[in-house]
């Protein structure tokens, strides 16, 4: 920032410039990160802290802190009523205190794991539509009569920028959710199949490992024709959930279309996807679908598999070939698994 700005000049240039990172990117850290490093180069203070409001649980966890090592604080949430971050979420009013020890709302846990002194605190909701999404903190203001005087109506300005920074984000995230994921089932669908794909076998010189899954539900014509289509969709529903209970955290189940799944097993060659499958069958025999409209119905599904680069090197070659697998199995006597 030019330091030959007059005082007003620096707040308005901190603003177009803040305004400019809302339009630069979908990356809300980044840009939260840059609104509180610009809000500091305007505002001298010993550090500025971004806490969010987790809505379950009612804490706020630190999001971003500019001043302190970051990784002392990223793991701490404060509990609801505690300290004045989580006052002013509850109220929803900003609190300026020169002197948190004259305050009842201070807790000095977080002063504890970091072994930082706090001695004032202006802290700021981050609101929209009446909605409290978290507060901004600065502690330690250098002089409190130029912030009371000068800098007050920026910090509120700031907070705002904030705040639609968050909402971007979070439309961001939902619009790009919507685009990967299948809509009534909530699974990835098949346009994350290949973005997953295409990343791994980028990643290959790494010695990247995987195994794909061709999943098909037997004779699911016949349960449609008994059950109608509404119950049909729950079932294909029901069969996503029996089926990621079997996998590791490193696995990704894909809807790939009508009554078909596909299994991305990241770091499993052939033999240990092998292992997942057979449980993967074991629990879908056992299991009843439908249960709670009384119609417990049983089901059974084929499976083929391949491995990279075992078996193919290539996207499409292992598609080709762990689809058929799968009908190897299909045509034959149903579920199962084949493999080469």
């Amino acid at each position: 920032m030019d330091n030959n700005l007059s005082p007003g000049g620096k707040e308005l240039m901190t603003c177009l410039e803040i305004g400019k990172l809302l339009t630069s990117t979908f990356s809300r850290e980044e840009i939260l990160e840059n609104i509180l490093i610009k809000g500091s180069e305007l505002i001298d203070a010993n550090n500025w802290s971004l806490l969010l409001y987790d809505e379950l649980t009612g804490e706020l966890q630190f999001e971003i802190v500019v001043g302190v090592d970051a990784d002392v604080v990223k793991n701490i949430k404060l509990k609801p009523g505690e300290g004045v971050a989580s006052y002013v979420a509850e109220t929803g009013e900003s609190l300026f205190l020169k002197d948190v020890l004259k305050s009842d709302h201070f807790s000095d846990r977080v002063d504890s794991f970091t072994g930082f002194v706090t001695e004032s605190i202006i802290c700021v909701p981050l609101k929209s539509h009446d909605t409290v999404l978290g507060v901004l903190e600065i502690v330690n203001v250098k002089d409190h009569r130029i912030f009371e005087e000068k800098n007050h109506p920026i910090v509120s300005i700031m907070a705002d920028y904030v705040a639609i920074a968050i909402n971007n984000a979070k439309i961001f995230d939902s619009i790009n959710r919507l685009s990967i994921t299948e809509e009534y089932t909530g699974l990835y669908n098949s346009r994350y199949l290949h973005i997953l794909l295409d990343e791994y076998i980028k990643d290959a010189e790494n010695d990247t490992v995987f195994s794909v899954v061709f999943v098909d539900i037997d004779n699911f014509k016949e349960v449609v024709d008994r059950c109608g289509h509404l119950l049909g969709s729950k079932i294909l529903c029901e069969v996503g959930s029996n089926i990621n209970e079997c996998l590791s955290t490193s696995d990704t189940l894909i809807k790939y279309g009508g009554d078909e799944y596909v299994i991305i097993m990241k770091g499993k060659n052939k033999k240990e996807s092998l292992n997942y499958i057979e449980k993967i069958i074991m629990n879908l025999r056992e299991a009843e679908f439908l249960k709670d409209e009384g119609k417990n119905v049983k089901i059974t599904a084929s499976f083929g598999t391949a491995s990279f680069p075992e078996d193919a090197k290539t996207k499409n070659d292992i598609l080709i070939l762990a689809d058929e697998h799968m009908y190897k199995i299909k045509r034959a006597n149903k579920d199962g698994v084949f493999s080469v």
